[in-house]
């Protein structure tokens, strides 16, 4: 791939939310505003090889989906010449602001009531966060053809009934709840992708707009404790690999290297989270993840206190991860039998599928001999980050299970 080819994908997919709701938010039309953007990239693809990168690829961009939005709604006549063009000036100025982030209005669209619950979240983690819509699918287990279908009447829903990017302050709190959902997906999707510029971008982007949510309501506790549980395990990523890249698991990780402002943010969340006594699944994950953070004061985790926040969790969301991290939790607090034990309760109660690498990865830790060799292999196998890849081989030979 060339330089110009590598540019443009790493805009698209870093930044593409941002761009379509800058130029979406001010139009309402977020269908015209990502066919516009569409037509920005084409221009890139064709200038930049030819001119080279510019210094700031995303204000280029910007700037020709901007016009190319002007000239669209010109020709379709739906406003004046001077008003579209106005409007778009008036926007590209305003994303210009250090404080600016123009994906909170887009979020607020995409969480309308209006907006079919089911495909709230996709269209979110679609138009907001730039994911595909193969990808979403898939993570969604919704037919490709379907979930398009959704998301082209949402978009068009959003369009003819003129829905506000900026809602009035009453309705606004109905929207933010809405909205949770999808950027815990984007975080957990993010995070359990390769490390790469793409996945730290997303991640941001999570943080950032989980902030900004908090902020708009800071009296509703389980947007409080969403944002803390980002920003808890955010404050980490600085200790989760070496200066080699190699995977630091979190009870090796330095703390030293976590980050003391934002886990002092975290913990201001989540205090005020507690406060309105109204417990909910993100507070609970964000207390888990203080009781981890805890160990750059105390140098020891209390797991037997996280084993029974995790018992309350799994009540509240019986999913494959909070089995898992479950059955972790049982086993660094009552021994590797407990949990095994928890584990295996998890596989008969059906909440993890046969290639679900966490479970794998974790009965390699949990058994010993030939169990745990056939757990490793599979978890090895199942793995995507070839850093994880690394790490678990060589925990696979520390055992004395030999790699071939």
């Amino acid at each position: 791939m060339n330089e110009a080819a590598a540019a443009a994908e790493r805009a698209a997919r870093t930044a593409y939310g941002k761009l379509v709701a800058a130029i979406a938010r001010r139009t309402g039309d977020i269908t015209a505003a990502e066919d516009a953007l569409a037509t920005a990239f084409a221009r890139a693809l064709t200038h930049w090889p030819k001119s080279g990168v510019p210094a700031a690829p995303q204000a280029w961009l910007l700037s020709v989906a901007r016009n190319a939005a002007i000239d669209t709604a010109r020709r379709r006549a739906t406003e004046t010449n001077d008003t579209a063009t106005l409007t778009l000036l008036a926007e590209e100025h305003h994303m210009a602001k250090p404080d600016h982030d123009p994906r909170l209005g887009l979020v607020l669209a995409a969480s309308h009531p209006a907006i079919a619950p089911e495909v709230r979240a996709p269209l979110i983690l679609q138009t907001v966060f730039g994911v595909s819509a193969h990808d979403i699918a898939e993570a969604y287990l919704i037919p490709p053809a379907t979930l398009s279908q959704r998301l082209v009447r949402a978009k068009a829903k959003i369009k003819a009934a003129k829905i506000p990017f900026e809602p009035d302050p009453d309705d606004a709190p109905t929207r933010l709840a809405n909205a949770r959902d999808a950027v815990f997906a984007l975080y957990t999707v993010a995070r359990a992708a390769p490390r790469d510029e793409v996945a730290n971008a997303r991640a941001g982007d999570a943080l950032a707009i989980a902030t900004l949510c908090a902020e708009r309501l800071p009296d509703d506790p389980e947007t409080l404790g969403l944002a803390a549980l980002i920003a808890f395990s955010e404050a980490r990523q600085p200790a989760a690999r070496d200066g080699s890249g190699r995977y630091i698991k979190l009870s090796d990780q330095n703390v030293g290297l976590w980050d003391a402002a934002l886990l002092t943010t975290a913990e201001r969340w989540l205090a005020s989270a507690a406060a309105h006594r109204t417990l909910g699944r993100f507070q609970i994950m964000a207390a888990i993840q203080s009781a981890h953070s805890a160990r750059r004061h105390t140098g020891t985790t209390p797991w037997a206190e996280i084993a029974a926040f995790y018992d309350v969790l799994l009540a509240m969301m019986p999913t494959a991860g909070v089995a898992t991290a479950r059955a972790a939790a049982h086993g660094n607090a009552f021994g590797k039998p407990a949990g095994l034990g928890a584990l295996e309760d998890a596989r008969t109660g059906k909440l993890c599928p046969d290639n679900y690498q966490p479970y794998w990865a974790l009965r390699a830790h949990l058994c010993e001999g030939e169990d745990s060799e056939i757990a490793y292999t599979t978890a090895i196998a199942l793995s995507r980050d070839e850093v994880v890849r690394a790490h678990l081989s060589a925990l696979a030979e520390g055992s004395g299970h030999k790699r071939h």
